[in-house]
């Protein structure tokens, strides 16, 4: 097991990541302050995993609430059905959440932990490899609204991160796929070195070598834990972890959720932000080629949906997060391995990106 530490003071936390930890009571335990649990997975993961879970608490008074699987289902709806589920098995202010499942899971119980008596504990455990290198770490939770991703939302820290990389057994290749993208991206903008060793072990990743799967999650988490402790609430650095985000958010919206798994949008989104920083003189036509090359090894889309538009492009990010005083901001490549958030670019390229005029 490898151990790595959220380093944001009073409220530090422990990411572990290994085999065969769902049942190792030793490091779930701590973390639950009071004598009430509620398990809330999916109907995809509980079938697989909830057992397992629960058998380390057998002398806590819990509960288990069993949402639809499918990022369709993250809305306040949703959310609504596990406040009841609370209300009705008497949960209060020491209960702890904790969230079985991928990262529709970790936002929604996040969010639920964050509002639900104005504020409870919660763990992760993530059980999707795209959960276990991003959303899982870091706070961020939330719900989306059909006029945009994540945009109903708190930042509310767990109490720890439990990445049992056995769970990747299960996991459907085009979801491990969707993983890596979010594990490239952080080699894009930070990591050079990270990048070469994808390169490399690409391959290995994509058959689950288990050693490789969790180099990758190890090296992923310690990036995300570096920039959480550097900028929680995303003031600044953080939102580099956005990079092909704020195109992948609007496919994602303009396709109906859940149409394209998240990685893949925010891959098409990567090529989309490589593209317009090579027309901004950042990085050369090779380098572009280079990231396509890497994405389509790792089995991902690297070209948004044929039927989106220009204006339907621009009509969904006008509503992202990143949009401030009414400036949109993009994240772009100054040079491989060094992503810069910037409202100062062409736009011009912006235009000939969306449009697909390359």
């Amino acid at each position: 097991m490898q151990t790595l530490q959220v380093d944001l003071g009073e409220r530090s936390y422990p990411i572990y990541i290994g085999q065969n930890l769902l049942s190792q009571s030793e490091l779930i335990r701590p973390a639950i302050r009071g004598k009430r649990v509620a398990v809330i997975s999916n109907t995809t993961v509980a079938p697989l995993y909830l057992e397992s879970l629960e058998s380390t608490l057998t002398d806590l008074n819990r509960s288990a609430a069993i949402m639809p699987d499918g990022e369709e289902y993250k809305t306040l709806d949703t959310c609504n059905t596990l406040f009841t589920h609370l209300l009705e098995n008497k949960a209060d202010r020491k209960t702890t959440l904790i969230a079985l499942g991928g990262g529709v899971v970790g936002d929604m119980v996040g969010f639920a932990a964050a509002t639900y008596q104005r504020g409870v504990n919660f763990i992760q455990v993530p059980t999707t490899l795209l959960s276990m290198v991003d959303s899982s770490v870091g706070g961020k939770t939330g719900v989306n609204h059909p006029l945009g991703k994540n945009m109903i939302g708190a930042f509310h820290q767990p109490q720890c991160v439990i990445i049992d990389t056995n769970t990747l057994n299960t996991l459907p290749a085009r979801e491990l796929s969707a993983g890596i993208a979010e594990v490239i991206k952080y080699g894009l903008i930070r990591d050079t070195a990270f990048l070469a060793w994808l390169d490399t072990h690409m391959e290995q990743l994509i058959a689950r070598d288990p050693d490789i799967l969790a180099e990758a999650i190890f090296r992923s988490c310690q990036h995300k834990a570096e920039v959480v402790a550097a900028d929680e609430r995303e003031e600044g650095e953080r939102a580099l972890l956005n990079l092909g985000h704020t195109f992948g958010h609007a496919i994602e919206a303009a396709m109906g959720y859940g149409n394209w798994l998240h990685g893949e949008a925010v891959a098409a989104g990567m090529v989309m932000a490589a593209e317009h920083s090579m027309l901004m003189g950042w990085i050369s036509a090779a380098e572009v080629q280079w990231i396509r090359d890497l994405l389509l090894r790792a089995k991902l889309p690297i070209e948004p949906p044929s039927t989106m538009t220009g204006s339907d492009f621009m009509r969904y990010m006008s509503v992202d997060k990143k949009v401030l005083d009414g400036s949109l901001r993009l994240i772009l490549l100054q040079k491989m391995g060094k992503g810069i958030v910037t409202n100062d670019f062409d736009q011009g390229a912006l235009q000939r990106v969306l449009n697909r005029e390359l």
